[in-house]
């Protein structure tokens, strides 16, 4: 079903309108110049996980795009809350986003002011199907490359930032994979099109330095979950002819969750010990069955 066709609520600049009628002009800056930033969240059992982190990085996100949302990160916690309740979902997956409006046309954005914000929420299931992690995922070596940070706003979760990665999924997908790897700008490994990228050599567990791409809020739990449980956690450069070295590797996002690789390229992986316990961990934590001492907490 088309999203633009269905029926519930979304919150939309101050107030829950009817689904359908929750509609933008279509000379919006952002639909132009890319000047929107979003959050992806889910909820379990009608709670979202890290709520205020997500909305704190959102306002962040659009004040290194240059704008500020005139709402306060109290307020979107309670219209994502909102949403929820209204469409009376329990599992959810939740999309803020954030735009500048049609008040201004061109490259320039300084009088964009009417800055917009809308949340939707609606059930999701698993990001590649049900049966993916029993399985692990395939993944192609991507031919598009994460930016260096001089070049793009690499540190905010921006809509324009997405492009590549439609891009180099579009082609996985094409190909039968489930995803693509990218890599940086120097050749070294960065992340999934949507996911931030562990692996596991010898018991101890690597992951590439955020330093051109999101630092994501599901990587800061799960190296701190990683490290409850007495794991070796390396953020450090890695290059892809290490990832032959490399026992097990596994995918981390609000939306793929934890996710284990299966092939990577040319690379082979197995579906070990340290990623299962790590995505049992997580999933108990997000379904309010465990919880991380407060010194730890992302």
């Amino acid at each position: 079903m088309s999203f633009a066709e269905r029926d519930g609520w979304i919150w939309l600049d101050g107030r829950l309108v009817p689904w359908r009628e929750a509609n933008v002009h279509v000379l919006s800056h952002a639909l132009h110049y890319a000047s929107s930033v979003f959050e992806g969240e889910r909820a379990y059992g009608g709670v979202i996980f890290k709520l205020r982190e997500h909305s704190e990085r959102l306002k962040r996100s659009a004040l290194r795009l240059g704008f500020d949302i005139p709402w306060s990160a109290e307020q979107i916690d309670e219209a994502c809350r909102a949403v929820v309740e209204a469409n009376r979902l329990d599992h959810a997956y939740l999309r803020p986003i954030a735009w500048r409006g049609s008040d201004e046309m061109g490259v320039s954005a300084s009088r964009a002011d009417n800055v917009r914000l809308a949340v939707t929420a609606w059930h999701w299931g698993a990001y590649f199907g049900e049966e993916s992690a029993a399985r692990g995922i395939r993944l192609e070596l991507a031919r598009w490359r994460r930016p260096a940070p001089d070049t793009a706003p690499t540190d905010a979760k921006a809509s324009g930032l997405y492009m590549i990665a439609t891009l180099a999924k579009n082609e996985a997908e094409a190909k039968g994979f489930d995803d693509a790897l990218m890599l940086d700008w120097r050749g070294q490994v960065a992340e999934s099109t949507g996911a931030n990228a562990f692996f596991v050599k010898d018991g101890a567990i690597h992951t590439p330095p955020p330093d051109c791409f999101l630092n994501g809020i599901t990587r800061l739990t799960i190296i701190d979950l990683a490290r409850e449980r007495g794991l070796q956690v390396h953020e450090r450069a890695i290059l892809p002819e290490e990832l032959a070295g490399f026992d097990e590797m596994f995918l981390t996002g609000s939306a793929v969750e934890v996710m284990p690789v299966a092939e990577a390229g040319p690379w082979r992986f197995a579906l070990g010990p340290v990623g299962r316990q790590l995505r049992a961990d997580y999933l108990d934590l997000v379904n309010g069955r465990a919880r991380l001492p407060e010194s730890k907490a992302a």
